[in-house]
């Protein structure tokens, strides 16, 4: 039986039709991530580098990492420095570092020469001014006083504006298309505006900045970059990139081929960068890696794999509709890898005390398995004494039979460890249980091959031994927004929709082996869910992040 060949999406069948009319060779493949630094990368950008890289490593094409710094104002040092370690991260290696501000002096030249060619021109106009000159989709534009302005007084000024003596505001160049095109990009964009702020690697050298069109495609045709993906959005700019292209190439160069794709929205949360900024600077979250946000970073710390995200973007695939993603299927795909990966630990959250009143050792360590996923992960040591933790759910003075869990005069098995069977509670004078009393039986430990081992009882509890318990800090997370598409509802502001319960803090008790736990080291606290150690945990006190729950529990919520 022949293997089933996979289908390609339709970015894959782009390329291989380029290839199959000779359009490009193979060999000319080359592809780019474009972001602009001006925030933390969030889960769109993850499909974003997948789907880059992902064409990169399918036709051994080299892939660029090219920053599109072109706005000084929003851009900073930081977020380049955060957007290369999320693709390393996600274990991805970019052919070439480049910078949109590598090619400001080659922007420069190419715009002089479009002065000169008639094809560009200064307006002195406001920017007020300018907008309402634009018309709309059915109304064409008008004319700028300023279009028909001699080459000679467009080069001085343009010069002038380049070395900083003409005012922030005072002039911007726009492309000289044709203001009464259909398509209202082509109504003589702009190209450059003024800004007299130091850029994070150009500093003062410059006082003028060109706009994203013009930059971009400009990028891709010195780079020589095959096919340039991007959002659909950017469809509408699609004519202005070739336009802006053809007039710096000649027919016989490498032309540069933008497609675009549509996003992949999730739920229950945003991804405008300048929203998730109101986010951190209205203090909803602490930072943009805060382990609710969605971002990459935020991910990374709240204990995501990088294997989790590529899956995700896998599987959400590249479409020509922008539609809504669950977040519950982000949280199936972490779920699936931590499955296969994460050592299993004994963890308490909501504790109460459980004697084993005939338990006459002082303690004994038992043998646990690590991941019943992985015969390589092998098993560790665990503590048991007299006194234990178990949740506190998992005790009824009484239940029906379908409460599988620790009850008066039934049985369960304390996993790894022995056969209990519950006897009496302690109370406080308000009723509350303090301490639970059983009795065990010493001949039915885990793996000791007795017959009373082997006995068949329906529950399994966790649990964790008072005297060498841990105490951490555990914080469970929950979805940011209450609601699917917070940014959708234009009569609401979606930061009314923000979850106030998106974050919980309680103490929690577990196992002593987690004292040797490093930074985002990944674990499943049995029968609870999956965590990871934060970045800001300390031998002194241990912080736990929940990656997500064992099952998806927010169904049963809605």
């Amino acid at each position: 039986m022949t293997e089933e060949k996979k289908s390609l999406n339709f970015i894959e069948q782009i390329i291989e039709d380029d290839l199959a009319t000779g359009s490009y060779k193979r060999e000319n493949l080359k592809f780019r991530f474009p972001p602009e630094p001006n925030g933390y990368l969030h889960i769109g950008h993850a499909s974003s580098i997948n789907l880059n890289f992902g064409l990169g490593l399918r036709y051994d094409a080299p892939v660029n990492l090219r920053f599109d710094d072109t706005n000084p104002i929003k851009e900073e040092r930081e977020f380049v420095d955060s957007i290369k370690r999320d693709v390393e991260w996600l274990g991805f290696k970019w052919a070439k570092e480049c910078y949109a501000s590598d090619y400001f002096q080659q922007l420069y030249d190419w715009t002089v020469e479009m002065i000169k060619n008639g094809d560009a021109y200064v307006d002195s106009q406001t920017s007020e001014a300018i907008a309402n000159q634009k018309g709309t989709p059915t109304k064409p534009g008008t004319e700028s006083p300023y279009r028909e302005r001699s080459i000679e007084e467009n080069l001085e000024i343009f010069e002038a504006m380049k070395n900083g003596d003409t005012p922030e505001g005072a002039h911007v160049l726009r492309a000289k298309i044709d203001m009464t095109s259909s398509n209202m990009l082509m109504r003589d964009p702009i190209m450059y505006r003024c800004v007299h702020k130091a850029h994070h690697r150009t500093n003062e050298e410059w006082k003028i900045y060109p706009m994203y069109d013009w930059a971009h495609g400009e990028s891709d045709f010195i780079e020589s970059i095959s096919h340039s993906f991007c959002t659909l959005e950017f469809l509408p700019h699609r004519e202005l990139y070739n336009w802006f292209v053809n007039k710096v190439s000649k027919p016989e160069e490498f032309q540069p081929k933008q497609r675009e794709f549509a996003r992949r929205n999730l739920s229950h949360t945003v991804v405008s960068k300048r929203k998730l900024a109101q986010l951190v600077e209205k203090g909803f979250v602490e930072s943009w890696d805060d382990p609710r946000m969605p971002t990459i970073s935020g991910l990374r710390r709240r204990g995501y794999t990088p294997t989790s995200i590529r899956n995700f973007a896998e599987s959400i695939g590249v479409g020509k509709r922008e539609n809504m993603i669950d977040l519950s299927h982000l949280e199936f795909c972490a779920r699936e890898d931590l499955n296969k990966t994460a050592p299993r630990v004994m963890g308490v959250l909501d504790p109460v005390k459980l004697v084993i009143t005939n338990y006459d050792k002082d303690e004994e360590w038992l043998e646990a398995e690590n991941n019943p996923e992985d015969d390589s992960a092998g098993s560790r040591q665990v503590p048991f004494s007299k006194e234990l933790y178990i949740e506190r759910e998992d005790f009824k003075e009484s239940a029906n039979r379908k409460f599988f869990r620790l009850t008066l005069g039934k049985e369960v098995r304390l996993k790894n460890a022995y056969i209990i069977k519950g006897e009496e509670v302690v109370k406080d004078e308000h009723g509350n249980i303090t301490e639970i009393h059983c009795t065990y039986d010493p001949l039915s430990k885990s793996g000791s091959g007795t017959e009373e081992s082997k006995r068949k009882v329906k529950g399994t509890l966790h649990w964790v031994s008072i005297k060498h318990a841990v105490a951490a800090e555990v914080r469970l997370y929950d979805r940011l927004f209450t609601v699917e598409a917070p940014d959708a509802d234009k009569e609401k502001d979606y930061l009314e929709f923000v979850n106030p319960d998106s974050l919980e803090i309680i103490t929690g008790y577990v196992e002593p082996s987690l004292k040797e736990a490093k930074e985002l080291d990944q674990f499943q606290f049995q029968r609870i869910g999956y965590f990871c150690l934060d970045q800001t945990s300390s031998s002194e006190k241990l912080v736990f992040n929940r990656t997500v729950s064992l099952r998806d529990s927010w169904a049963k919520k809605q």
